[in-house]
């Protein structure tokens, strides 16, 4: 008689190899509403505004809704199992503010940007033209990348300085200091 382990021995080597994991979700084609959203089980989840209008595929995970455009991954969210909630990226519509700056004073999307992004604007809003100021700073987050991005405007509102420039000037030297020097001859 064989034993269990002998067994199971015995059929994994009849066992053909998983080519690789199995990816289970369900998906389903959504429309993207003019606000850039796209709607599932009463909740509303924000995609990047370049896709408003557009038929996208929504994949429905246990724990999380992907937005696939044209194969691509643009959109990924925690999957809520409340109702009647609104959960935005507000990274999704940096390329609006670039035709509509006003869009930030009262835009919903940015109440959830990281603090110092918030307090940044506080400062920057206080001044005339300063949403205009606050969106080539959140432009840059495209550039540069979030993080990068953060530590240049901790870094401002520590000066005291708070300009686009001021921004720009410490992105640039963080980038020299990570790029290292050439090697002298």
């Amino acid at each position: 008689a064989l034993t269990i382990g002998e067994l199971l021995e015995d059929e994994q080597l009849q066992m053909m190899p998983n080519p690789r994991p199995f990816d289970g979700y369900v998906e389903k084609p959504v429309r993207v509403s003019s606000t850039a959203l796209v709607h599932f089980q009463r909740n509303r989840y924000s995609v990047p505004t370049e896709y408003a209008h557009r038929v996208v595929s929504l994949r429905l995970y246990p724990f999380e809704l992907v937005v696939i455009a044209e194969g691509e991954e643009i959109a990924r969210h925690a999957r809520s199992f409340e109702r009647d909630q609104t959960f935005y990226d507000w990274r999704h519509y940096i390329s609006l503010l670039e035709r509509k700056p006003g869009a930030l004073r009262n835009g919903a999307p940015f109440r959830d940007m990281p603090e110092p992004l918030l307090e940044l604007q506080r400062q920057l809003l206080k001044h005339s033209g300063g949403d205009r100021v606050m969106v080539q700073v959140l432009v840059a987050v495209t550039l540069h990348g979030l993080e990068a991005v953060l530590v240049a405007v901790e870094l401002a509102l520590q000066a005291g300085r708070v300009s686009a420039d001021h921004v720009f000037n410490v992105l640039a030297r963080l980038k020299e200091e990570a790029v290292p020097a050439p090697p002298l001859a």
